[in-house]
């Protein structure tokens, strides 16, 4: 590939600093290299994707849970105002694209042969976002970081690639030549990603780039900002230096410059700036985010390793001319290996927890003993383990936030390192720098990666692209068998998923190792022959280098048979999985229910940091008011599914709860359950759909002196299916479900939706239908009910759930007719059916009402109501209602008001976490 850099980006812009916007006056020159004779042009404008709420940034936004766009004032959004776009001094025709308003299509007037050039004139107005989306844009402080704000042109490789801003930093545009002259301030200084800076006169100044794809500025009233000058490049960087004095963070900087250098090649420019920016947008995931006071790391550790994945994304970025969304796992693959090489190199026995694998209480646990660079196989199993991993060639904007930002990063390194060992020879770091310097510039692709790493191999690699690369196809081996000889070993090795990869199989004496080989072709299974070699254990994958799916399985002693029996390991709370243990976790747990009062406990539990198949989880404990042992537990198999299918799991379980559901009256109750798993094809998409089959056997102590419900023990069979599209914006959930018992079967609906509207006002819907297939009870322990449902199959987390009066009989579950008030004669035997609403006033206070119509058996349909006020916190997890009006009357006008008021309250810390992590799966 040759050399590229024809068209041209002049501008002159004048920041309006108090008005946060920008006036450019732009030349594009543009010289037709696609070899094709072009009847339109493309300009990136993504400025203007922060225009709106339905734009492909704003979209993104919303798939991962961040409301701040949505429901920022229009001030803090950006937009770009074109005043004019002209060809050769006429009035071009343009438009922006329908779904990609960021997207300009400029039709010419004349056909653009290839060779040729066109030269468009622009005129704009850029208003500036709030720095709070992307970390580009206006600062509170009144400082701006300028990055994508100016029109490119969009990037032709066989076809237009038009990609919208996804705030994924990677912008697809012909590299330029760019010269831009800034009118600014006088109070601002300029740290710019420009090759040259000429200050003409005091806020004025000229910056210049060659074959780049765009000029960050940064605008700023203090700088930060320090230049260090290296015999390679010279980085101008704020990052923070922990403790480290002016000397130490120069001969940091040197150290990394020179290892880059070494095992890559020559640098794009001969200047380069990092910032904060660069870091918290691409940061070093770990420990290293701990706050200062419990940060495990040197300071030179930590400060090396943040300027040199800082130094390296931008190297590979300005370096790798590629398809920067379908293509990315290159140079992620480049830069993951460079980290961990760069470990190995200068840091060989640093551990992933630094200085606190020496801590006593600390290093004794597995993952104080994992080695740092054993992060990156760790983190991209996590999202294996979960089956949510997405193949490496995926497109950027299509993966998930985890897997764009982590996994997928760490398997394309792993990837490197994998290759590595089974070449077993420096013939991976070889062609990571020819690959670098050959593409250093120019443009490139996939198959000038691929040819040249074929073309390196000494074996046949076409199980790299074709399984590690383009699918989600397992690594799992296991030794099946072991036959010995006086002189060799016959093993017998079981592929136990339907991908094609090499595995490693050690020979191992007195913990040394004394033989390697590589099995290959392994199909269903391998048999191979050995040397013996006074070989005591045989250990596939015994360097853990292959980021196999499960390492649990792996090794086969040849001292016997109950040599190979795993002991127990007891450890308190979770730990990384050692895979010659069976390891039981415990930790103190404490509950709350009426009747048990503070029940406090211990859990034992097998769930490592990397889930499992199999999965138990018991929690016996003790209730202080009941003074009884009280307690749940539960076991599970999960069978995940791989195909492309919707299908995407099946769990086998089986759980049990032992505890008090009134004075002195205990329940038991088993639950034998089968669920199904579906999600869409395309994993960014919150959709998701289960199919639940369980079987609720119920067993009640009944009282001795009051008169209960003819059936105080009951078996139920239900199926429901769940569907759930959560969104911030759009929030859509249904489910319906059928019960089967012996006195009676019921059939319901239930629709959940919610609304947040362009003005930022929110609606929230939900109907609710149930009816009796038949019915031979003759209470209303399983009728519906209109506000407070029975709960017999002890689905719901009632913290006081027989109470009539009282606090605890205010604590609201949102089930069945949904009402707030406590009306009377609110169960129904026959049908029902009701729709509850709620709307915005001011910021989280709402106005709810509830309908509904209720029937009873021989009785005429009661038509029923309320309303009131909600004080919606956070949403399902701590809200207020206050009622004002029903079928009771003006309510807030009664006696015992307070004791109307219900309340949502979720103590659950498992369930609260879910509100912090479900962006990134």
């Amino acid at each position: 590939m040759s050399a590229f850099g024809q068209h041209k980006n002049t501008l002159t812009a004048t920041v309006y600093a108090e008005a946060k916007r920008i006036k450019v006056v732009q030349k594009i020159t543009y010289q037709n290299e696609t070899g094709k004779v072009l009847n339109e042009i493309y300009l990136n404008d993504w400025n203007h994707a922060f225009s709106g709420k339905d734009t492909p940034l704003a979209k993104r936004f919303a798939e991962e849970y961040r409301r701040n766009f949505h429901l920022s004032r229009k001030k803090k959004k950006g937009n770009t105002t074109i005043e004019g776009i002209s060809t050769n001094g006429t009035s071009a025709n343009w438009e922006r694209l329908e779904k990609q308003i960021d997207i300009i299509k400029v039709t010419l007037d004349k056909p653009l042969q290839p060779n040729e050039s066109v030269a468009f004139d622009l005129i704009y107005e850029v208003k500036l976002p709030s720095d709070e989306f992307t970390r580009y844009g206006y600062k509170d402080d009144g400082d701006f970081s300028l990055r994508y704000w100016y029109i490119t042109p969009a990037a032709y490789n066989d076809g237009w690639k038009l990609y919208s801003n996804k705030n994924l930093d990677d912008l697809y545009t012909e590299q330029s030549e760019h010269n831009i002259t800034l009118i600014f301030p006088k109070k601002f200084n300029v740290i710019s990603t420009a090759d040259t800076v000429v200050n003409d006169e005091e806020g004025i100044v000229q910056l210049t780039g060659k074959n780049v794809k765009d000029i960050t500025i940064l605008l700023r009233q203090n700088a930060e900002f320090k230049t260090y000058q290296t015999d390679k490049v010279n980085i101008t960087t704020n990052l923070d230096a922990f403790g480290l004095d002016e000397k130490q963070r120069a001969i940091a900087i040197d150290k990394v410059v020179q290892f880059i250098y070494e095992k890559l090649g020559e640098f794009p420019r001969e200047n380069m700036m990092i910032s904060k920016i660069d870091n918290k947008k691409n940061p070093v995931y770990g420990l290293g985010q701990l706050p200062s006071f419990i940060r495990p790391f040197t300071d030179d550790f930590q400060y090396e390793i943040k300027v040199l994945k800082a130094v390296l994304t931008k190297n590979l970025e300005e370096s790798m001319w590629m398809d920067t969304r379908k293509e990315k796992w290159i140079s992620d693959a480049l830069e993951t290996y460079m980290l961990m090489v760069y470990a190995e190199t200068y840091y060989p026995n640093m551990k992933l927890t630094g200085g606190l694998s020496k801590v006593w209480g600390v290093r004794s646990y597995e993952f104080a003993k994992l080695e740092f660079n054993d992060q990156y196989p760790f983190l991209y199993m996590l999202m294996a383990r979960k089956n949510i991993d997405q193949p490496l060639s995926t497109p950027k904007d299509s993966l998930t936030k985890f897997n764009n930002n982590i996994a997928n990063k760490y398997k394309a390194g792993v990837g490197l390192k994998y290759l590595k060992s089974y070449f077993d020879e420096t013939i991976i770091d070889d062609f990571v720098k020819e690959f670098y310097t050959t593409n250093r510039l120019k443009k490139s692709n996939r198959a000038d990666f691929e040819n040249l790493l074929k073309s390196k191999a000494p074996k046949d690699i076409d199980w790299y692209f074709d399984n590690y690369v383009d699918s989600r196809k397992r690594i799992d081996y296991k030794i099946r068998t072991v036959e010995k000889t006086d002189d060799s070993l016959q093993v017998t090795i079981k592929n136990k998923y339907d991908g094609n990869f090499p595995i490693s199989l050690f020979g191992i004496k007195n913990d040394s190792v004394v033989s390697k080989y590589w099995i290959t072709d392994v199909g269903e299974k391998k048999t191979v022959t050995i040397p013996r070699e006074g070989i005591d254990r045989l250990v596939l994958n015994y360097d853990k280098i292959i980021p196999e799916f499960n390492q649990r399985d792996n090794w086969k002693s040849l001292n016997g048979f109950f040599a190979n029996n795993k002991k127990l390991k007891f450890t308190f709370f979770k730990d990384a999985e050692n895979p010659h243990y069976n390891q039981i976790f415990f930790v103190p747990i404490a509950q709350f229910n009426l009747y048990d009062g503070f029940t406090p406990g211990m859990r034992f539990y097998n769930k490592t940091f990397l889930t499992k198949r199999l999965l138990y989880d018991f929690k016996p404990s003790y209730g202080l008011r009941s003074k009884q042992l009280v307690g749940s537990g539960s076991i599970s198999y999960r069978h995940d599914i791989e195909s492309k299918s919707d299908l995407y799991f099946a769990r086998f379980s089986m759980s049990g709860n032992y505890y008090n559901y009134e004075e002195g009256l205990t329940y038991t109750r088993l639950v034998p359950k089968v669920t199904f798993g579906f999600r869409n094809p395309d994993f960014r998409s919150n959709q998701k759909a289960f199919l639940d089959f369980r079987y609720i056997i119920v067993q009640r102590e009944q009282s001795t002196d009051i008169a209960v419900e003819n059936e105080p023990n009951y078996n139920v069979f239900n199926a429901r299916y769940v569907y759930s599209n959560p969104d911030p914006i759009r929030h859509f959930t249904w489910f319906t479900d059928f019960q089967l018992a012996k006195r009676f079967s019921k059939i319901s609906f239930n629709l959940n939706y919610r609304k947040l509207f362009q003005d930022n006002r929110q609606l929230n819907v939900r109907f609710f239908f149930g009816k009796f297939l038949f019915n031979d009870t003759n209470s209303d322990f399983f009728s519906f009910a209109l506000d407070r449902p029975t709960d017999y199959l002890f689905d719901y987390n009632y913290y006081g759930r027989s109470e009539d009066t009282g606090l605890f009989s205010q604590q609201l579950v949102v089930a069945e007719g949904g009402f707030k008030s406590k009306l009377e004669n609110p169960f129904s035997n026959d049908w029902i059916g009701t729709a509850n609403a709620s709307y915005s006033i001011w910021k989280w206070i709402e106005g709810y009402a509830d309908i509904g119509i209720i029937k009873n058996t021989d009785v005429n349909a009661r038509f029923v109501y309320d309303s009131g006020i909600r004080l919606n916190l956070v949403p399902d997890y701590f809200e207020l209602y206050i009622p004002v009006y029903s079928n009771n009357g003006w309510e807030i006008a009664q006696p015992g008001f307070d004791q109307r008021i219900r309340f949502i309250v979720t103590l659950s810390p498992k369930t609260l976490t879910k509100l912090f992590t479900r962006k990134w799966f």
